[in-house]
């Protein structure tokens, strides 16, 4: 299957498992971002100057007291100083890294972890490009990344090296990443936690209540594989929790009706939970294209001044 060409087919719409086979994280966080920023206008605007971050290309309209005229006499390239403060909002991606997310119902799909990381990489990579400063907070039931947002292109590769870092402790305790979030952005931002949410509701929406207090922007992408929603067909077989090893024998035909209401029961408690301390929730397969999360975020991050 041949690479895909953001001129001639868009990365975000195409299948995540048949994508990821074809390069390493980067590689397809790349691609999806440049199919997802087709058609879309850089935004208009800017920040103000505080620390100096790196050199961006002159577009018209900017101040011409930042253009680097040493660059310009010795290069003939016009380029301007970005500052640290000149972007659009500061952004944390919290992401779980914990055992059960490493599972899949089929065999040559993607696991949630995989779907995941691929999400968060794209989602760091389309933020830094609409100039926001972006960090990072990995977790199972200890936080085990913490990478302050910056608005550095350069941010991202320390971004991708944490994504490929093991990490698949037993269980997951979201509180204390977000409470590393919510100590971690000084002023009003984005914070998108991406999660199968197999944990306690409570502690967590705690944690939540705070960062909206603080005037943060709350989403919570919480990925599911296809097998989560519906048991398949099969014979009786062993049903085992990958954080408690918890195992119960069950037979699908037999308990699919009761299975399915649960589920659609606990998203259902998930949302309307959220929605009441001020989060979005969103369910996310990990056989839907990576645009579709994309397009939640970026609606969210545009909400925002």
């Amino acid at each position: 299957m041949p690479a895909p060409s953001p001129s001639t087919t868009r990365a975000d719409q195409f299948d995540p498992s048949e994508l990821a086979a074809l390069g390493r994280i980067e590689v397809v966080a790349r691609w999806v971002v440049d199919g997802f920023m087709s058609g879309l206008h850089r935004s208009p605007r800017r920040g103000f100057s505080v620390e100096f971050a790196e050199h961006r290309p002159y577009q018209p309209g900017d101040d011409l007291r930042y253009v680097d005229w040493r660059i310009v006499a010795r290069a003939d390239r016009w380029v301007v100083k970005q500052f640290e403060e000149e972007t659009n909002l500061r952004a944390a991606l919290v992401l779980d890294v914990s055992r059960s997310m490493h599972w899949s119902g089929a065999p040559g799909r993607l696991t949630k972890l995989a779907y995941a990381e691929r999400l968060v990489a794209a989602l760091a990579l389309l933020l830094l490009r609409q100039r926001d400063a972006v960090g990072l907070v990995r977790f199972d039931e200890d936080v085990r990344t913490v990478l302050p947002p910056r608005a550095r292109m350069a941010h991202w590769r320390r971004i991708i090296h944490a994504l490929e870092e093991p990490g698949a402790g037993m269980a997951s305790r979201a509180e204390g990443a977000l409470e590393h979030v919510s100590r971690m952005l000084r002023r009003p931002g984005l914070v998108t936690l991406v999660s199968d949410l197999l944990f306690d509701m409570e502690p967590m929406l705690q944690a939540v209540r705070m960062l909206r207090v603080q005037g943060h922007d709350v989403t919570v992408l919480h990925v599911l594989d296809p097998m989560e929603l519906e048991l398949g067909q099969g014979a009786e077989a062993l049903y085992v929790d990958p954080e408690s090893d918890l195992a119960v024998p069950a037979s699908p035909s037999d308990v699919r009706d009761a299975y399915r209401a649960t589920v659609q029961a606990a998203i259902a408690e998930w949302r309307g939970s959220l929605g009441a301390v001020g989060a979005a929730y969103e369910t996310v397969t990990t056989d839907s294209p990576f645009g579709v999360p994309l397009r939640r975020v970026f609606s969210a991050r545009q909400r925002l001044p």
